[in-house]
């Protein structure tokens, strides 16, 4: 049928192009751009970094104001980090730039368990999930380092058109409140076209194990290495051995072997990475020396160890471990990669510089820590540092905080919780690195022989499981973690969901109201800076008078004292409510969350949250989409108190 008249708003053309997170409110003074000064300045554009830089820029720093250094030239091309545990995955979920690494990245679901057998060789004594806990992708994705990277970095172009500014070296780095109060920190990078100096308001180190901006701020990694050195390798595998496609964790009386499946590579055949523990033994660490890491002697000999390693040395040891079974690269052109390290477990004490006045100015991400990484968690823990601190970061920068809003002579308590909670989580990943790389690193036992049993092994793995994967992180309570919920919540199997102040939200799944649509609640939690408070009604929603309806009410009015768009309304309803309309329900849920207001599926949202669908809860959800605070429904004095520690009034 023909058009006779047609009319089209100038904004209706900007709907072919990709939708954009909205940036942060500012309420500090825009940012007046002056010749080398900016208000961020991250160097490394690893994981960690990009992660960093592209939150930054989601949440409102230009250009202008933000500034992404790196040495190399390009993404990573071969070898390191190769794993994304379930909570990366939430996450990467949460920024809409999952969908090509889980298509395309190589998926474990279950890990398989060899051990010696009575012959000589190795049996399969157990097979397990993967991913113990409930989780939202119960499942590891293994895929090049250099390919999360591009994907990071797609999308960080999409709001900065100069993104990182590759082939620029960090040569000195400092902190100078003399030469300008406000930009104290003084950075001299090196270009193609020669050296300059920059000053920025806040500087972040994210510029891998060997650190110069922890090095330059005099902060050194304490801890201990291991007496064990490991090969790695990348290779197309031609073997026998039935479970090359499982992760595996083999014990043999030759040493051990962890497998790793690999994605698929454009010949169309799968990489397989083995770790492959070398024989032999080195000089632990002095305790005097442990600072430093190793003694000068245990230096020398862990590198004359490593220099004998190779790759067929490597291959020879793992055919030996493998036996009965057989195998072997496709040819000589098959291996991918392969390296040697020796494992360690180091961290610094602080994962922030303050200046004379006490504010937070430079901080470390990701290489904090230095471990081996047979327990995939390198990467992944580095990202999460990242997207902890973004958003504290930009909440201090745009005067956010009702810190950063009373005075510009005192510490930001917001800004301050990056060292408080992820020091706490980084031992914890010390911590179970180091007993998990020991135990993988020792010989499992048969009767009559001294040392490790599989079920004390298998027991290390299955209790680490929620730590490993990420879904077991909880915050220490303090300014941003209230855990006082009294007998609101009831439960305490917080791996499986029960609400827990410093825990992630786990996913569920409802049905939107609106659209009747099946949804995972999480996708209305997205990473766009903004604070949330999910409001669980009680069975009297539809009582005009009820608790529900008051909640309703009262969180609006606690929202609207806040600065515009910056904290969102979610809510959730017993599904035994049956079918009603909008008009018997407050106003305000249509008005705020008319396409976040979900049926709980039969209560299973209530039951997995440790919620009684009689009484309902309220539950505010940081920006990191971890929960801060859970209080029942007559709680509004506790909600409204919360919100004005962590944000400013508008």
């Amino acid at each position: 049928m023909p058009v006779f008249t047609e009319f089209a708003t100038s904004s209706r053309q900007l709907r072919v192009l990709p939708s954009f997170a909205s940036p942060l409110p500012r309420l500090s003074p825009a940012f007046d751009k002056k010749e080398d000064r900016y208000e961020v300045v991250v160097v490394g554009a690893g994981p960690a970094g990009l992660m960093l830089n592209l939150l930054l820029a989601r949440y409102g720093l230009s250009d202008e104001s933000l500034l992404c250094i790196d040495s190399k030239s390009s993404t990573l091309l071969s070898g390191q980090a190769d794993g994304l545990q379930p909570r990366t995955l939430e996450v990467l979920r949460s920024l809409g730039v999952l969908d090509e690494l889980d298509n395309e990245g190589c998926h474990m679901h279950q890990i398989a368990f060899w051990n010696p057998s009575s012959d000589g060789g190795i049996e399969r004594t157990s097979t397990v999930p993967d991913i113990a806990v409930r989780a939202r992708y119960p499942y590891e994705i293994t895929i090049h380092q250099g390919r999360i990277e591009r994907v990071l970095e797609t999308d960080l172009l999409r709001y900065s058109k100069r993104g990182v500014m590759r082939s620029t070296n960090l040569v000195d780095v400092k902190i100078d409140e003399e030469g300008d109060p406000e930009f104290p920190v003084v950075a001299v990078i090196e270009t193609e076209q020669g050296q300059k100096t920059i000053r920025t308001k806040h500087l972040v180190g994210a510029d891998g194990a060997h650190s110069v901006v922890r090095r330059k701020m005099g902060l050194m990694l304490e801890g201990e290495s291991s007496d064990h050195i490991w090969g790695v390798t990348d290779f197309v595998a031609v073997t026998d051995f039935p479970d090359i496609r499982k992760r595996c964790a083999i014990h043999s009386d030759s040493g051990s072997v962890m497998v790793i499946p690999r994605e698929r590579i454009q010949s169309g055949e799968y990489l397989t990475r083995l770790y492959v523990q070398v024989p032999g033994a080195v000089k632990p660490d002095d305790e005097s020396t442990a600072a430093n890491g190793m003694t000068e002697d245990a230096k020398r000999e862990a590198k004359a160890r490593r220099a004998q390693v190779n790759a067929e040395s490597i291959f020879e040891q793992a055919r030996q471990v493998f036996k009965p079974y057989s195998i072997r690269m496709r040819d000589e052109n098959a291996i991918d990669w392969w390296a040697a390290y020796q494992i360690g477990q180091r961290m610094t004490s602080q994962f922030s510089v303050k200046d004379s006045r006490g504010k937070e100015r430079v901080f470390i991400v990701g290489d904090g820590k230095a471990l081996g990484p047979d327990a995939g968690q390198g990467m992944n823990v580095s990202m999460m540092d990242s997207y902890n601190l973004a958003w504290k970061l930009v909440y201090a920068i745009h005067g956010l905080t009702p810190d950063s809003k009373a005075s510009s002579e005192q510490s930001d308590r917001i800004l301050e919780t990056y060292q408080t909670e992820r020091h706490t989580v980084a031992q914890q990943l010390i911590d179970f690195d180091k007993a998990f790389a020991g135990m993988f690193s020792g010989k499992i036992k048969t009767e009559e022989e001294s040392g490790l049993t599989h079920d004390e092994f298998l027991n290390v793995f299955q209790t680490g499981n929620g730590f490993s994967s990420g879904c077991g992180v909880e915050y220490i309570e303090g300014i941003l973690v209230d855990k006082d919920v009294n007998d609101t919540v009831v439960g305490t199997d917080y791996l499986s969901g029960i609400l827990r102040p410093g825990r992630r939200l786990l996913n569920v799944q409802v049905v939107r109201h609106a659209d009747a649509n099946p949804r995972n609640l999480q996708d209305d939690f997205p990473s766009n800076g903004r604070f949330r408070v999910l409001c669980l009604a009680s069975t009297d929603l539809l009582i005009s008078d009820g608790a529900s309806a008051k909640a309703f009410t009262g969180i609006n009015e606690i929202i609207s004292k806040f600065p515009e768009n910056l904290i969102e309304l979610v809510g959730v309803y017993p599904s035994q409510l049956g079918d009603f309309y909008w008009q018997d329900v407050p106003k305000v849920i249509k008005q705020r969350a008319e396409m976040r207001f979900h049926s709980g599926s039969i209560d299973t949202v209530y039951k997995i949250y440790g919620v009684s669908a009689e009484k309902g809860a309220i539950a505010i959800i940081r920006p990191d989409g971890y929960v801060g605070a859970v209080v029942p429904l007559s709680g509004l004095q506790k909600v409204e108190e919360y919100l004005s520690r962590c944000v400013c009034k508008a």
